[in-house]
This record gives C-alpha cells, sequence and structure tokens, in this order.
C-alpha cells in the first residue's frame, strides 16, 4: 500500500502495485500533512493543521484512536521501529511522543525555538531526530527524552531529517538549499550536498545506505552517493516544487510527491512517470 496525505482533509490508501484506490480515512477538519505507516503495516498515523495526530486501521480504514495534546499544527509524524510509539512534530516547538497502543501522551521533546517541520526515529529506535525552523536538528533519547546533540549549520530552516539504515548518519534538507550529512554519535558535520537551485523539502536514506536522495522547489529530486557526495543523477518530470522523496523497500525504485498533484514512481536507473489521483498531493509513505 501507499498512502497519501492531502489539503483535502482525507488520508487516501492506494494499491502500490497497480495505483488503484483502496481506502479514502475521513475525520481530520483540517488540511493533513503528513502519513505514516506501523512497521506492521496495520496502522496509519496522520497529522494535521486540526492539532491532532489519528491512527487509523489500515486494513478496514476505521478510525482508531485520535491523539490531542499539541496546541497547533501537526507537520510530521513517524512510528517507533517496534511499532509501540508514534512520534508528532508541530508548530508548537514541539516534538510528542504517544503510546502507539493506549493513544496515551509518554513525552515533551521541548527545546526547539522555532516550528518543528519534520522528525524521525532512528533505526534501533533508541533516538529521535527532529528539525526545525529555528534552523537547527535536534536528536533526542526516545526512551527519557533527554536532548542529546544540537546539529547546527544551515542557514535557513530546516525541513527534512532523516537516519541511514545502519543508524550512523543523519540526513537534513534545508531552506538554505542544501543536503547535510552529520554523524549521528558526535554530531559533527560530515558532507554538504550543494547542486539544489531551490529549498530541498525531503530527504531520504536508500536501504543500503549508500545513496541519500533529495526533493526541491527546483522541480527536481536528486540522488547523491552518501560517502562521497558526489551527485549521480538528477531527476526530472515534475512541473512544480517536490515536497516528497522516498525509496521503495528493495532500494529499486524512488517515489516522489509534488505540489503539481501527481506521483511519480521512477525507476533511479531510468526514470519514468506513473500520475495517480490528481487532486491528491503533499505527503506519502
Amino acid at each position: 500500500l501507499v498512502a497519501s496525505a492531502s489539503s483535502d482533509k482525507t488520508v487516501r490508501l492506494w494499491d502500490a502495485g497497480t495505483g488503484a484506490h483502496v481506502q479514502t480515512l475521513e475525520g481530520h477538519s483540517r488540511s493533513i500533512w503528513s502519513v505514516a505507516f506501523s512497521p506492521d503495516g496495520k496502522l496509519v498515523a496522520s497529522g494535521s493543521d486540526d492539532k491532532t495526530v489519528r491512527l487509523w486501521d489500515a486494513g478496514t480504514g476505521a478510525h482508531v484512536q485520535t491523539l490531542e495534546g499539541h496546541s497547533s499544527s501537526v507537520w510530521s509524524v513517524a512510528f517507533s521501529p517496534d511499532g509501540k510509539l508514534v512520534a508528532s512534530a508541530s508548530s508548537d516547538k514541539t516534538v510528542r511522543l504517544w503510546d502507539a497502543g493506549t493513544g496515551a501522551h509518554v513525552q515533551t521533546l521541548e527545546g526547539h525555538s522555532s516550528s518543528v517541520w519534520s522528525l524521525a526515529f532512528s533505526p534501533d529506535g533508541k533516538l529521535v531526530a527532529s528539525d526545525s525552523d529555528d534552523n537547527k536538528v535536534r536528536l533526542w533519547d526516545a526512551g527519557t527524552g533527554a536532548l542529546l546533540q544540537t546539529l547546527e549549520g544551515h542557514s535557513d530552516p530546516v525541513l527534512s531529517v532523516a537516519f541511514s539504515p545502519d543508524g550512523k548518519l543523519v540526513a537534513s534538507g534545508s531552506f538554505d538549499n542544501t543536503v547535510r550529512l552529520w554523524d549521528a554519535g558526535t554530531g559533527a558535520l560530515l558532507q554538504i550536498l550543494e547542486g539544489h537551485s531551490e529549498w530541498v523539502r525531503s530527504v531520504a536514506f536508500s536501504p543500503d545506505g549508500k545513496l541519500v536522495a533529495s526533493a526541491s522547489d527546483d522541480k527536481t529530486v536528486r540522488l547523491w552517493d552518501a560517502g562521497t557526495s558526489a551527485l549521480l543523477q538528477t531527476l526530472e518530470g515534475h512541473s512544480f516544487g517536490v515536497w516528497w522523496v522516498a525509496f521503495s523497500p528493495d532500494g529499486k525504485l524512488v517515489a516522489s510527491g509534488s505540489d503539481d498533484k501527481t506521483n511519480q514512481h521512477p525507476n533511479q536507473h531510468q526514470p519514468r512517470n506513473q500520475r495517480h489521483e490528481p487532486e491528491h498531493k503533499y505527503d506519502f509513505e
């Protein structure tokens, strides 16, 4: 399945192989900005301008839980690798951790001085990375909520963050048009990936950790060598800025979502386009 989140207040589930529409999840009262599957694929989490996180049954489309506590828009949601926690990032400057089974609030991670745009769990589930309008990436202990590292170097707000599959690297994408790679253990800046001409809205590592993909308002997705920072491919086809990018689990496909209201799924070696529901846009997982 592919899940998409939209300004039409719905989450839609699609068959990844055929592109067929499977379910429409309705309940949010305002635009939805982020969506994520639980590791076992049974739950979908969504974050919205209505200040809530909602959990849904991916099989039936039924609403399971509403997680309330944020005082402003929820921009990003993610499940921990073991599926026990849901994390949410908000304009209220916080990250919140929730029990995925009960909906109970577990931790509030406070320290950013402006809106928190996105977050990610490390592969072992011990760390949470968050990025913000304050130009910083912060690393937190998922168990205690303690702030462990503040990664400074971007000159403008940071919109996206991702861990490498081995948990050793953190990638961040920013309004400063760059992608930066950091040492997750020490917080040291390792590489600056330069080439985009507009904001970088989304970053992702390939499953083997060898590639970094970045999506930009310059209408392109770029593929980089995570070890050398070399630009390997530029994927073109969107007619507006690209908001989101992800690799398929086998690493053979790259999917991107754009403000041109399309999803594109180019093979990373031979780009090609597949267009689905035209009115749906923003985030997909």
